[in-house]
């Protein structure tokens, strides 16, 4: 049987719900982040060097990184082909979906976590006024930016199909997911109906709230 080993308010909680999509039986092994500095616990080292979450154990295969998790278990239990398309085409553009999440997007959205807290402990009292100001002002001048065009293009993507990959939901979907979530907490949607439609949908999906009960409170920081 798979083993998730699942990261409160991590990347592990889209692992859960793509488990749930595919129906395939799979037990938990919960860590808790730090309540102060928001990291995984070092319990997570014996099971991946770098200590991070999802990892899956399935068999003699132990796997990080949610894109190549989510990969692999299409390949493996998705006998049906349900959660990948089958056109040529549409196949690269759900390619390049499961990598823009985490190569392009999310980057940012982690750069704009770090610089929001620069002015907030554990930075030092005496510098917090300066790192503060410094934060604000990457964020101004440059995340923000960033971030703006990355959600125009998401959000126009969308206003054509109904998901990343034409109107067949797919682990691209799974993928895109939280970043989308992310985004939502750090640049705001407002505006961006399509956005905010997908993401409506998929947490309609009875397969992201059996996820989410079984993974437990999923609240990304801003």
């Amino acid at each position: 049987m798979i083993t998730v080993h699942h990261l409160n308010n991590s990347r592990s909680q889209r692992i859960l719900w793509f488990l749930e999509e595919l129906g395939v039986p799979y037990q938990i092994q919960r860590y808790q982040r730090d309540a102060v500095t928001m990291l995984a616990p070092k319990e997570l080292q014996r099971i991946h060097p770098l200590g991070k979450s999802p990892v899956i154990v399935d068999g003699d295969l132990t796997l990080a990184e949610s894109g190549a998790i989510i990969e692999y278990l299409q390949e493996a239990y998705d006998a049906q082909g349900l959660f990948k398309p089958a056109e040529f085409h549409a196949r690269q553009e759900y390619r390049y979906w499961l990598h823009y999440a985490e190569g392009s997007l999310m980057p940012l959205l982690v750069m704009k976590l770090v610089f929001n807290r620069l002015g907030q402990p554990p930075v030092p009292w005496v510098i917090r006024p300066l790192a503060g100001a410094i934060g604000k002002g990457v964020q101004k001048e440059y995340l923000d930016k960033q971030i703006a065009t990355h959600r125009n293009y998401l959000d126009q993507h969308l206003n054509k199909s109904a998901w990343f990959v034409g109107n067949q939901f797919s682990a691209a979907d799974v993928q895109m997911s939280f970043p989308l979530e992310a985004l939502a907490g750090r640049g705001g949607l407002d505006g961006y109906p399509a956005l905010q439609d997908f993401l409506r949908r998929i947490h309609a999906r009875p397969a992201y709230q059996r996820g989410l009960e079984l993974g437990g409170p999923f609240n990304l920081p801003e």
